[in-house]
């Protein structure tokens, strides 16, 4: 029977792509409002989407396991037996993947007794058998052994389940160097720690398959198995009952009794309302339109009205690319230009340079195989330097390319990863190409076969054809932009996405020679605690095991247990700094000294490995990497380099004023989250206290203790400052007693006394949870979004998280927006008043520069005037600048 014309047969085991799914997909961001957990569900029935698509089967059944016992663990009670408890957050997830599956017309199947893998084992080999072409679809290894000639096991990556590779015979061989029926007499050998079945020691993967290769057979190896020298030979002889049993246990059983045969797992029309009964209880709404697409019913959701418009719009294929130069390229862009309509860019980079670009409007594309100097795309490269609006998806990194290359660049307004944060600021939601196809267009972006030795022609996507996909993407997420985002992304995100570019490419100047001397002493200073706490416990211990912590402080020194962990109790910083406070030991003072030192050496040593070789370390910006919108950095990070302690003033030392300038400028907001509370809250207390020039701890410690301001003690000071920022973040009274280390009682009254003589702020932290509790999301007063799932959750857990998210969101969002705005508009006067200073680093609420000889007062007064004048608001914005020849000194 020709391949088109065979019928295909899919089974997938259920509870294994379902619990990778469940890993793959952060639990927090999939639970519907009354506190269901669904990502195991939504990455399941996304990946069941995509396999229907792409290999389009006749038949399809999903395999279950009923429970962890079955004839194996009757044969050996320790089967399986270390896999620890399923998590609470995945308990009801199958019942309603199940129910989400019959409203699709899937079948079922369990068998008691059996596992899923045997379900599908028995219906590969009936569908062989019957003629069909079968895909197993498995995160299990034993599902190998089912791989021939018409079995094809997909098998999904340790990403997740969205990618999966495709074992046939030559696949495994290619992997393994076996035949497929061969794994299970390697794992027998080897030993499968996620079943619990130990193998023989010391025998890898190489040693089994060298063995097989040798005798043949698994039965060959153990009856020449006193032949075998060496350990590993005498570990054979020792433990061959293992193998012989492994090699029982992990035998797929294919005559399995089950209820239907491959002829009854014909796919069947699916059940419209079911499918939307079922998807508006799992809150699934964009899933929902790709079903129903999938189904060929039209999907009515507000996302999936914009994805269904972006697919109308859509040529079959992406358009075929053409290679334009000079007056052609020149005319071109032109054309296209005129509309007012902006062209997508993209560029395929080698090591941080460009290659090939590629332009897409709706419908056309062109590729460019880039030259550097070459005159062919001198109008490239004058409509680059424009104003025309440019599409660019990973603006940054390509903006960097084009530098690199010499290339000025301007236009830049949209980016869809960007975008796609705004609408969803979640560190772990979709983020490449590939994703944002498929969540926005309902697509899947082209790509090749992973058997093909050459891909077809039209599996190949390069930057034209990505140019295009990300033009498409652009619109789609535009139509669901509400106004305040896309004034958020447009005159915030996409300006301050081209300063961040310019600060990753000037890097910031940092001695080495700084950096290792500081290394080398805390290396002795920690070499020096150790030996210290070794004496005091009088043995040796790695003081970076978590086991032999917990031993040397629960057992050996009998210390009060901290919180129990899966690995025992908890010795982490602050468990261990709790413990400390209330049960001072020399011993744990030293090890937490030790942990100060050895992670301060850390930071060193990324920083000092990112010192390129013009002696400047080039950070990279992460703009999508909160959910408030602050900028964090990576590679190295240097927002985690202390500023309290002497070591972390050192490390600053080094980072030093650039060769050719006069000196560095440090500019830093003064309690600008409080700023943004008094303004958000219309505290008058609060206002007034910022408007008197006094410090703000004072005057509110003596609102608040009836005393003069010159009468607030230290204490009382620290005790309301915590309290002031804690009240920002959600703490509670057992929080801030903690933090202070005071009774709760007493914490307790002093946020009573706060909110008698603050009540603006009482009001205002009251009522920020509950109008978004109304609409969903909190906003900055610059329109930031930030959506809560878990706000009316009846997960009492989830909800407070996320009410205590909700209290800060908008003071945090704001300060990120401010601090952007300052950027952009300083940036802007540097260019417009043509000088030559530059912004080095941005770290939390400071900003750093370089200052050209002579420009001082000019720059400070652009820097002052653009950061007090990022935003209106009812109080001042106070800015502090310093001056110094490094970092530190810079201080103020």
């Amino acid at each position: 029977m020709p391949d088109n014309q065979q019928p295909t047969l899919l089974v997938i085991d259920g509870h294994s792509l379902a619990f990778r799914a469940f890993y793959a997909l952060p639990v927090d961001s999939f639970s519907t409002r009354d506190g269901q957990h669904t990502n195991a569900i939504h990455g399941f029935i996304a990946m069941l989407v995509n396999l229907l698509k792409a290999e389009k089967p006749t038949h399809l059944a999903v395999a279950f396991d009923i429970s962890r016992h079955s004839f194996r663990t009757r044969e050996y009670p320790e089967y399986k037996g270390t896999r620890g408890e399923t998590p609470a957050e995945f308990i009801g997830q199958v019942p309603l993947l199940q129910e989400a599956l019959h409203a699709l017309g899937i079948v079922t199947i369990e068998k008691e007794d059996y596992e899923a893998d045997d379900i599908l084992a028995t219906l590969a080999k009936k569908g062989v058998e019957e003629g069909y072409r079968v895909l197993v679809v498995s995160g299990d290894r034993d599902a190998i052994q089912l791989v021939n000639d018409d079995v094809t096991l997909l098998y999904p990556s340790r990403q997740g389940v969205s990618d999966l590779t495709r074992y046939d015979g030559a696949k495994v061989f290619e992997r393994y160097g076996i035949r497929p029926e061969q794994y299970p007499e390697v794992a027998a050998l080897v030993g499968e720690t996620s079943d619990n079945l130990p193998g023989v020691p010391k025998v890898g993967e190489k040693t089994a398959v060298k063995w097989l290769n040798q005798y043949g057979s698994l039965d060959a190896i153990l009856e020449h198995r006193d032949e075998i020298p060496g350990v590993v030979g005498n570990n054979l002889r020792e433990h061959a009952e293992n193998v012989v049993r492994n090699r029982k246990l992990n035998r797929l059983l294919t005559d399995v009794d089950l209820p239907v045969g491959p002829a009854d797992l014909e796919r069947r029309p699916a059940d419209e309302q079911q499918i939307r009964d079922v998807f508006a209880r799992l809150e699934f709404r964009t899933l929902l339109d790709r079903v129903l697409k999938l189904e060929g019913i039209a999907g009515d959701s507000e996302v999936g009205q914009a994805a269904a418009a972006a697919a109308a719009e859509k040529a079959e294929n992406a358009p075929t690319p053409v290679t334009l130069l000079d007056e052609e390229l020149a005319g071109w862009l032109a054309r296209h230009g005129s509309t007012g309509e902006a062209i997508s860019v993209q560029i395929e980079t080698i090591d941080g340079y460009p290659i090939a670009i590629g332009l897409a409007t709706q419908h056309e594309t062109v590729f460019l195989p880039w030259t550097t100097g070459s005159r062919d795309y001198a109008p490239f490269e004058e409509w680059l330097a424009g104003p025309a609006p440019k599409i660019f998806f990973e603006a940054k990194r390509q903006v960097k390319a084009l530098r690199n290359a010499g290339l000025a660049v301007d236009g830049v307004s949209f980016d869809p990863v960007i975008a796609a944060w705004l609408l969803k600021p979640d560190a772990s939601a979709d983020r490449s190409l590939a994703q944002l196809v498929d969540r926005h267009l309902l697509e899947i972006l082209p790509t090749p076969d992973p058997n093909q030795l050459v891909p077809d022609s039209d599996t190949v996507v390069g930057p034209a054809e990505e140019a295009w996909y990300a033009f498409r993407v652009a619109r789609a997420l535009t139509a669901q932009l509400d106004e305040r985002t896309l004034r958020v992304l447009t005159e915030i995100e996409m300006p301050v996405l081209m300063v961040l570019a310019e600060m990753e490419l000037t890097g910031v100047t940092v001695s080495h020679d700084e950096l290792s001397a500081l290394s080398a002493e805390l290396g002795e200073s920690a070499s020096t605690i150790a030996t210290e706490a070794f004496g005091i416990i009088g043995r040796e211990v790695n003081l970076g095991s978590p086991k032999q912590i917990q031993e040397v402080l629960f057992d050996q020194l009998d210390m009060p247990k901290t919180r129990a962990t899966k690995t025992g109790y908890s010795t982490d910083a602050g468990a261990l700094a709790d413990l400390q406070a209330s049960n001072p030991h020399p011993f744990l003072g030293l090890l937490l000294a030790h942990r100060d030192a050895t992670k301060l050496r850390q930071i060193i040593e990324s920083v000092d490995k990112a010192i390129a070789p013009d002696k400047r370390v080039h950070t990279t910006y992460v703009q999508t990497g909160s959910s408030t919108g602050r900028i964090s950095s990576t590679d190295p990070n240097l927002q985690n380099i202390p500023v309290r302690t002497e070591e972390g003033r050192r490390i600053r030392q080094a980072f030093q004023v650039g060769e050719g300038y006069e000196t560095l400028l440090t500019a830093d907001y003064s309690q600008i989250e409080m700023r943004i509370m008094a303004h958000l809250s219309r505290d008058q207390g609060l206002i007034d206290a910022f408007h008197s020039g006094e410090d703000l701890h004072r005057f509110v410690g003596s609102r608040i203790f009836s005393v003069d301001p010159e009468d607030v003690t230290p204490n009382m000071r620290t005790k309301v400052k915590a309290m002031s920022y804690g009240l920002a973040y959600g703490l509670s009274a057992f929080g801030l007693s903690k933090q202070l280390r005071i009774e709760t009682a007493e914490a307790k009254q002093l946020m009573s006394d706060y909110f008698e003589r603050f009540g603006g702020v009482r009001d205002y932290l009251r009522n920020v949870v509950v109008q978004a509790k109304v609409d969903g999301y909190t906003e900055t007063i610059f329109g930031r979004r930030r959506p809560f799932a878990n706000l009316n959750s009846t997960n009492r857990v989830l909800r407070d998280n996320d009410e205590r998210a909700a209290l800060n969101a908008p003071i945090q969002g704001t300060a990120a927006d401010i601090i952007k705005i300052a950027m952009i508009d300083i940036l802007a006067d540097l260019r417009r008043q043509e000088l030559t200073s530059r912004l080095l680093l941005q770290v939390h609420d400071e900003l750093v520069f370089d200052v050209a000889p002579g420009e001082w007062d000019a720059l400070e007064a652009i820097v002052t005037t653009r950061m007090s004048r990022a935003a209106d608001l009812s109080v001042p914005l106070e800015v502090q600048v310093g001056r110094g020849q490094n970092w530190n000194d810079a201080a103020h």
